[in-house]
């Protein structure tokens, strides 16, 4: 099996584009061993365990390491992430109906293993965001407040939330990682796409040791980068409010969670009413699994269409916009670009699927 993995025949063109997974597989085993590490000594008690950070970070010879690998690794894990999916829908990837749908089911369980981790430290923005996430449960109607409260384990965040919260952030890689074996299995059954779009058996290379290589050399400058990151610019992408510890007492002015779900938070609080909002946020990702419904007959690839390219830039901005906007202040005139650009969000998905099927009508 592990000699067919290597010996898949893959399209000869298929760019540096198509590094990011195997990139997304290195930062997996990289979080999963930093963990590891971490929780060897993470004590997941409210007393104690934001003194336990400092004390990995302090005193544990080489813990201020490992702690700032696992930090940076998750953005890192996310940037990638996001650059794997967005050369899927460019390339149209989602034609894969079954590897782009366990694809989005692995970022799902990212986001959950993300935000649990962020609880952990117990910050003052580790213990608002976990309030202010969990409570948004309960909109459900009639048992909303029962799973609030089954999920805290009391009456508010307490020991037992951040004990279970520790218990499920340990576990859910493994479950990441299950998944990432199926996400290659499907791939393997169907093969990879290609810039041109076409899934020809013809023109195919092994992909050992042709394109391993290429994937040595991505390891190369993103391991370099990421040691640049951790070594010099540590705490650039964490915020400053959860150096302090949590304090149920005061509420930080501005409650945000970490950059890589600020977009998805831009939506949630550009809505007014509450049910709304939360409604908003679980489309702004359940979305993505309904993207193999635009797959085309002729359109097999944005790089030959102009308005198709148009589009999909409008996207990539519109989701860096959303980003920027969910770090902002609750005011004017961010409210109003936040409500505009969750519209416009959700505009390209309505759009290219009307389109895809008007351009067939055309054509067929």
């Amino acid at each position: 099996m592990l000699k067919n993995m290597f010996n898949l025949p893959s399209p000869i063109n298929i760019n540096y584009w198509w590094n990011f997974g195997s990139l997304l597989g290195l930062f997996l085993f990289i979080q999963i061993i930093s963990g590891f590490f971490l929780s060897i000594h993470y004590c997941p008690n409210i007393s104690m365990a934001f003194l336990s950070m400092i004390h990995i970070i302090q005193n544990i010879k080489l813990g201020w390491l490992i702690h700032n690998i696992h930090v940076n690794g998750a953005s890192f894990f996310f940037i990638f992430i996001y650059l794997h999916m967005s050369r899927g829908i460019y390339y149209h990837s989602f034609k894969l109906t079954h590897t782009w749908n366990i694809g989005i089911s692995i970022f799902i369980l990212s986001m959950a293993s993300a935000f649990l981790g962020y609880v952990l430290p117990w910050g003052q923005m580790s213990f608002w965001g976990a309030t202010v996430i969990t409570n948004l449960i309960s909109t459900i109607p009639y048992i909303g407040l029962d799973i609030v409260q089954w999920i805290w384990g009391g009456f508010s965040i307490n020991n037992a939330t951040l004990n279970r919260f520790f218990s499920l952030h340990f576990i859910f890689p493994f479950i990441i990682l299950m998944m990432v074996m199926i996400h290659i299995f499907f791939l393997h059954m169907t093969g990879s796409m290609n810039p041109l779009g076409t899934k020809s058996d013809f023109n195919k290379i092994p992909f050992n040791f042709y394109f391993s290589i290429k994937d040595m050399i991505g390891f190369n400058w993103i391991i370099l980068i990421f040691i640049l990151m951790i070594t010099q610019y540590p705490y650039n992408l964490s915020d400053p409010d959860n150096f302090t510890p949590a304090n149920p007492m005061v509420t930080p002015l501005h409650i945000q969670p970490e950059w890589y779900f600020l977009f998805a938070y831009a939506i949630l609080r550009s809505i007014p009413n509450k049910l709304g909002g939360v409604m908003a946020l679980l489309m702004s990702i359940l979305i993505f699994y309904f993207m193999p419904l635009m797959k085309n007959l002729m359109m097999n690839s944005n790089q030959f269409y102009f308005f198709n390219q148009l589009m999909y830039w409008f996207f990539i901005n519109l989701f860096i916009l959303l980003t920027w906007l969910g770090a902002q202040p609750i005011e004017y005139p961010y409210m109003f670009l936040s409500q505009l650009m969750s519209i416009l969000f959700f505009m390209y998905f309505i759009l290219n699927y009307f389109l895809f099927k008007i351009w067939d009508l055309l054509i067929y």
